[in-house]
C-alpha cells in the first residue's frame, strides 16, 4: 500500500467542515474589508526566500523544500505567502494601480520541519497584506482585520500581543546591546542560540530552550528612535479607541528577516503550548529587497490548521455538509424518477444525496443513516403506479405518503422540524 508523506494529511468527511466553516468565513471577511484575493505559485525561485526570508533563519537553513528543476534551476516551495506576495507586487507593477493594494491569499505552505499537533509539513495559510502605507492606520486596520476574523469563527480566549522592533537604524543598536547581554552567556546557550548570536543574534530572543535568560534581556522598545516611537504610540491609541486589549511584549521578534517597526501575535489560552494563531506586523523594506522601489506594508497570517484545532478545543459547533435528503430507489425505473426528485429538490436548493447502487431497501436505508441524511424519499414500484413518494423522517422513523407534484414544498416544510 502507497501511504501519504510524513507530515501531510487527508482532509475528508467530518473534517471538512471545519475547513468549508473557515474559507467561509475568510471570504466573507475579506469582502467586507475590500481585499483582493491572489494566488501565487506554490513554488518561486529559491533565491527570493533567501533574500526576503533570510538567509541566517532556520526556515532558510533547515526548512525549505529546495530542488533542482530539469532545467537546472533551484526551485522552493513556498514556506511563507508574504515573500511570494512581494515578488507579484513588483513583477506585476501593482503600484500603478495607486496606494494602498490590499491583497489576500490562501493556500498551502512547505515547510520541513518536526511534524506534531497543529504543525506538519504541508500546512494552510490565510494571509491579508496592505502595500503602500507607512500609516500605524494600516497596521491597526490589519490588526483589527485579523480579530473580526477570529470573532467570526466565534472563536474566544484570545488576547494580543504587540510589540515594535524599529525601523534598520534603531535595530542596529539594539542588537549591539543583545550582544552585549548575552556575550559572557554564550557558552551556557543551545547549539542552535550559539550560532544564532553570530548570525542573527534577534533571534535568541525566540529560542524555547533559553526562556529564562531571554526574559530578561533588553527590550526593543528602549531602543527605538523617535519615529519608530510615535508610530507605536499611534498604533495604541487606535488599539484603544476601538476597545481592542492588548499586552505589550518588549521581547517579541519575529521569526523571518524582513520584519519592521510593528510585530503583533494573537494568542489562544484554548491551545496549550501552541497557543499563537496569528502572526504578523510591518515589513517596509520587503518589496526592495526583492526588486522594486521602496514600498512600506504590513500584514498577517494564520495556521488553519491551528484554526481547526481551536474551534474543535472550543466546541464551536459548525454547519454540516451533511445531506438534507437521501434518494432512495428499488429498480431501474423507479431511479430514473429519483433522479428527477432530485432535480426539483436541488434546484430548491436542498442538499439531496442519491443512492447508485444497486441493493435492497433494507441496505439503502442504512447508508442513507450513515450519510446524516435528515430525510430519506422511497421509491419503490408502489410509489411509481401511484405517482407518490414515501417521504421518511430519519430522526424518529415515522413515514408519510405524498404526491409527487407537492413532493418538493412537503420536503421544504418538514425540514424546518426533521
Amino acid at each position: 500500500m502507497i501511504t501519504r508523506i510524513k507530515g501531510t494529511q487527508d482532509i475528508s468527511f467530518d473534517s471538512i467542515d471545519y475547513w468549508q466553516y473557515i474559507e467561509e468565513a475568510i471570504r466573507k471577511i475579506t469582502r467586507q474589508y475590500s481585499y483582493t484575493e491572489i494566488r501565487t505559485p506554490v513554488f518561486e525561485a529559491t533565491e527570493l526566500f533567501k533574500r526576503s526570508v533570510g538567509e541566517s533563519t532556520d526556515v532558510v537553513q533547515k526548512e525549505m523544500y529546495t530542488f533542482d528543476d530539469k532545467g537546472g534551476r533551484s526551485i522552493t516551495l513556498r514556506p511563507e505567502g508574504t515573500a511570494s506576495v512581494a515578488r507579484a507586487f513588483v513583477e506585476n507593477s501593482f503600484i500603478n494601480l495607486g496606494s494602498p493594494t490590499k491583497l489576500y491569499y490562501v493556500g498551502p505552505m512547505f515547510r520541513y520541519e518536526k511534524p506534531q499537533t497543529g504543525r506538519l509539513r504541508q500546512f494552510h495559510q490565510f494571509g491579508a497584506e496592505i502595500l503602500g502605507s507607512e500609516s500605524a492606520l494600516a497596521d491597526f486596520e490589519i490588526i483589527e482585520m485579523a480579530y473580526s476574523f477570529l470573532k467570526e469563527l466565534r472563536i474566544s480566549n484570545t488576547r494580543l500581543f504587540i510589540n515594535s522592533i524599529g525601523c534598520p537604524t534603531c535595530r542596529e543598536k539594539y542588537k549591539e546591546a543583545l550582544r552585549a547581554y548575552y556575550s559572557e552567556k554564550v557558552t551556557t546557550l543551545c547549539e542552535d542560540c550559539r550560532r544564532r548570536y553570530d548570525t542573527n543574534v534577534m533571534r535568541l530572543l525566540d529560542c524555547k530552550i533559553d526562556k529564562e535568560i531571554a526574559g530578561n534581556a533588553p527590550m526593543t522598545l528602549d531602543f527605538l528612535d523617535d519615529d519608530c516611537k510615535e508610530h507605536f504610540e499611534e498604533l495604541k491609541m487606535y488599539l484603544e479607541r476601538a476597545n481592542i486589549d492588548y499586552d505589550i511584549d518588549g521581547h517579541m521578534v519575529r521569526g523571518l528577516d524582513y520584519y519592521s517597526r510593528t510585530a503583533f501575535e494573537i494568542k489562544s489560552s484554548s491551545l496549550g503550548s501552541q497557543d499563537q494563531i496569528v502572526g504578523g506586523g510591518r515589513y517596509d523594506g520587503l518589496v526592495e529587497i526583492v526588486g522594486g522601489k521602496h514600498c512600506p506594508a504590513v500584514g498577517f497570517a494564520t495556521g488553519i490548521e491551528r484554526i481547526v484545532m481551536l474551534l474543535k478545543s472550543e466546541e464551536i459547533s459548525i454547519s454540516s455538509s451533511k445531506p438534507d435528503v437521501a434518494i432512495l430507489a428499488t429498480g431501474k425505473n423507479e431511479a430514473i424518477v429519483g433522479f428527477e426528485y432530485a432535480r426539483r429538490l436541488r434546484k430548491a436548493g436542498i442538499s439531496t444525496y442519491v443512492d447508485v447502487m444497486e441493493r435492497n431497501i433494507r441496505n439503502k436505508m442504512k447508508h442513507a443513516s450513515r450519510t446524516g441524511a435528515r430525510i430519506s424519499l422511497i421509491i419503490g414500484g408502489e410509489e411509481i403506479e401511484k405517482g407518490i413518494v414515501t417521504v421518511r423522517i430519519m430522526r424518529d422513523g415515522s413515514q408519510y405518503k405524498v404526491n409527487g407534484d407537492y413532493m418538493t414544498n412537503y420536503i421544504v416544510d418538514k425540514l424546518r422540524n426533521a
